[in-house]
């Protein structure tokens, strides 16, 4: 039986990624995922540099087993301010629809 690790899968549709990325941010914030809002910006959930890092790390480590060679740039970071900014990077890095 092959190994799940590093095996391409369905791409997740924007609803599990926004979930992915609410759940990642609610244990980082130590807060409820239902508590954050879509439109939200990272400054309002208080979510500061070290906490975008840790969002990105995260998601990184979930996806990338996933789907192999998932990365979030450097360069990329500046543009995320928001929460949807974050599921639209996802799903658009994916090859998904949003």
């Amino acid at each position: 039986m092959a190994s799940e690790t590093g095996v391409q899968r369905e791409i997740p549709g924007r609803q599990e990624v926004l979930e992915l990325v609410r759940g990642c941010l609610a244990d980082i914030l130590e807060v409820s995922p239902e508590s954050i809002a879509e439109g939200a910006s990272f400054d309002d959930l208080g979510a500061d540099s070290l906490a975008l890092i840790e969002l990105v790390e995260s998601l990184e480590k979930d996806l990338g087993a996933q789907f192999t060679g998932f990365r979030v740039e450097d360069e990329d970071l500046e543009d995320l301010k928001t929460v949807r900014d974050a599921v639209d990077y996802v799903v658009a890095k994916l090859g998904g629809t949003p």
